[in-house]
């Protein structure tokens, strides 16, 4: 791409009408549902649909509260830069489906709970289905108690600050690269969600989270044909991948220190989502939501039909606009700051002089931020009321628990929205924001195994497993933080700006200025070089093995 072909368009009308009409219909979506099921009016109908739903709108939901503007934004600059090999995501999404459906799904489906916390780790039960903490045993030890209320709070606040970057981050990389206003963006979605989350309930979000997959499904279609046209074809598109080295998928080296092999991919990205999707909040209680338990099944195997699609559009997005680019990157070359903002830099390069397209795209990128942010509501709100309104209040009205819920869903879309506000001071702590999302999958998943496949774990032992799972998978990824990988173990890909005009420039990798590192140890060469997919993976066997120890003692 020569530089001159650089159009420095904004958002015209059309533009702001068909990004205008997402949150139009997703708040209809709400007004229908709450002047629908305005009879109803106990809390279980607010907060799982009276266990009513279909598996094809759940299905819908699960994949597009899965799939952020962060995934849609990120997911193509990371094949832009890294290569294809992220396609071996969809191994990963495949085991952690089936796992999740055929392992923990009857579990919670059974118990007939609504907030995964609420099943006791117990000797009765045999199970344990906490996401991150254990409740107090049925002897009543104190220990689990505090750490019941003490690790509760902490999730609810993690997962307030979680949804407030998944706001802030995308509107930031479209604001400085299509100028779209960046609080009016943040404001809208916080309100938006925040509105058919309250009238709704699950329904609404739901049927919301369906609409806005076919809006992610479209935009992404949008691209890679509009991409490919311009590019040149898709012979062209192959010959650059493929001259690029874009298209080595499969790297079988064993190393775990390498960002991305194929074992990196499969086995610890399997670990990583299982331990943030699985046996989360969000996902279960879509889950229990269907009709029976084998709808609820179907609707996780429809689900990963639907990864399996968003995998494929990313990554095929990420091979188009390296093709597009491939003499001259546009982020070695300066026009955009981050790589998160290289996907929306392309679609105004290829969209621009297309009115109500632009538009579109941020329609995509936005609806993912919707799904993401109602679902976190809607699984905040259920959490609350359950484990603490209702332990608070035990003799509550139907009617009283639903204005109470209602309620929780103002205060949460109200804190997520602030938080979103609050992340522009971060600076580089968002993306370690973002981490610590993926950093508490692996002791969760921990301490659902203890509970599930070895249920005489006592108490004691799942809180010191927990406990110690979690601070050897924080240290290992704030260690890499304070000290990255070396190049020679991330395996950037050349990018070239020898094509810009009017000078030429010679290749780069992806970091196109060096930076000053610190001296780096043996520990850091070794242990903060791992791979970021095996952070959950260390938390997870943590997590299991000590917890079994600690009950042997």
């Amino acid at each position: 791409m020569e530089s001159s072909h650089r159009r420095d368009e904004t958002f015209q009308i059309l533009d702001y009408v068909v990004f205008a009409g997402i949150f139009v219909i997703s708040s209809g979506i709400g007004v229908f549902f709450a002047i629908k099921e305005r009879k109803k009016t106990t809390s279980r109908e607010f907060l799982v649909g009276g266990r009513q739903m279909s598996s094809g709108p759940v299905a819908l939901s699960l994949t597009a509260s899965f799939m952020s503007a962060i995934t849609v934004l990120g997911a193509p600059s990371d094949v832009y830069r890294f290569g294809a090999s992220f396609v071996i995501f969809s191994i990963a999404y495949t085991l952690m489906v089936m796992l999740t459906a055929e392992l923990f799904v009857p579990v919670f489906y059974r118990s007939g709970i609504t907030s995964a916390y609420e099943l006791r780790f117990c000797k009765a039960v045999r199970v344990v289905a906490t996401l991150i903490y254990i409740v107090q045993t049925r002897c009543g030890l104190h220990i689990a108690a505090v750490l019941h209320l003490t690790l509760a709070v902490c999730i609810v606040v993690l997962k307030i600050v979680y949804t407030g970057v998944v706001v802030y981050a995308p509107a930031l990389a479209l604001n400085q690269v299509t100028r779209f206003n960046l609080w009016g963006s943040i404001f809208a979605t916080g309100v938006v969600c925040t509105f058919y989350c309250t009238l709704g309930g699950l329904k609404a979000v739901v049927w919301s989270d369906a609409f806005q997959m076919v809006v992610m499904v479209v935009g992404f279609l949008t691209v890679l044909v509009q991409g490919t046209k311009e590019t040149g074809g898709l012979g062209v598109v192959w010959d650059r991948a493929l001259n690029g080295s874009r298209l080595n998928v499969f790297n079988f080296d064993l190393d775990p220190l390498k960002r991305h092999t194929f074992w990196t991919i499969s086995v610890g990205g399997m670990f990583t989502w299982l331990g943030i999707y699985g046996v989360n909040q969000s996902t279960i209680q879509r889950c229990i939501s269907c009709k029976s338990e084998r709808h609820a099944k179907k609707a996780l195997y429809l689900n990963l039909l639907g990864l399996l699609v968003i995998c494929g559009c990313a990554a095929s997005s990420g091979i188009i606009m390296y093709a597009f680019y491939y003499n001259c990157d546009p982020w070695t070359a300066g026009y955009v700051r981050a790589p998160d903002q290289l996907m929306p830099f392309f679609v105004m390069e290829i969209l621009g002089k297309l009115p109500g397209l632009p538009g579109l795209f941020v329609a995509c990128a936005f609806s993912g931020t919707l799904s993401s942010v109602a679902a976190s509501i809607n699984a905040l709100a259920t959490v609350t009321y359950e484990d603490f309104v209702k332990n608070c209040f035990r003799n509550i009205s139907d009617r009283a628990g639903t204005w109470m819920s209602k309620g929780l869903c103002v205060v949460f879309g109200a804190a997520c929205t602030a938080m979103a506000v609050s992340a522009s001071y971060m600076g580089g702590i968002v993306q370690a924001a973002l981490s610590i999302h993926g950093m508490c999958g692996g002791p969760m998943l921990g301490i659902f195994s203890l509970g599930i496949l070895f249920p005489w774990t006592n108490s004691k032992g799942a809180a010191g497993g927990l406990l110690l799972g979690v601070v050897l998978s924080f240290w290992t990824a704030l260690g890499a933080f304070v000290y990255p990988a070396p190049s020679h173990k991330t395996l950037p890909l050349p990018l070239s700006t020898a094509g810009c005009a009017p000078t030429n420039v010679t290749t780069f990798h992806s970091r196109p200025v060096p930076t000053p590192s610190l001296p780096r140890s043996t520990l850091a060469n070794s242990w903060y070089s791992m791979s970021y997919l095996y952070y959950s993976a260390v938390g997870y066997i943590t997590t299991v093995i000590l917890g079994l120890l600690i009950t042997l003692f």
